[in-house]
């Protein structure tokens, strides 16, 4: 499975914490719609159902230490020069 950008992932969490808030505090179908579609895009992002199940992973995701992309840590070997 491929995994997200913890910086999007992290921004979508935000964005997603804070229209929860606001819709607490106010009624408004247009923030509703935005929160739903947050939802999803944490669903899609983490490859879960569940809202529940998306959040868990996107919490697990970002607790893993961030592994190097095999193709950028190729492309930083090829960087190095190795002086004798």
């Amino acid at each position: 499975m491929l995994l997200p950008d913890p910086r999007e992932l992290r921004t979508l969490l935000a964005r997603f914490a804070d229209v929860r808030i606001t819709l607490v505090h106010r009624h408004d179908p247009a923030l509703q719609r935005e929160l739903d579609d947050i939802s999803y895009s944490l669903c899609v992002m983490t490859g879960t159902r569940e809202l529940a199940d998306a959040l868990a992973a996107a919490d697990a995701i970002l607790a893993e230490p961030r592994r190097a992309h095999p193709a950028r840590e190729a492309a930083v070997q090829d960087d190095i020069t190795v002086v004798a």
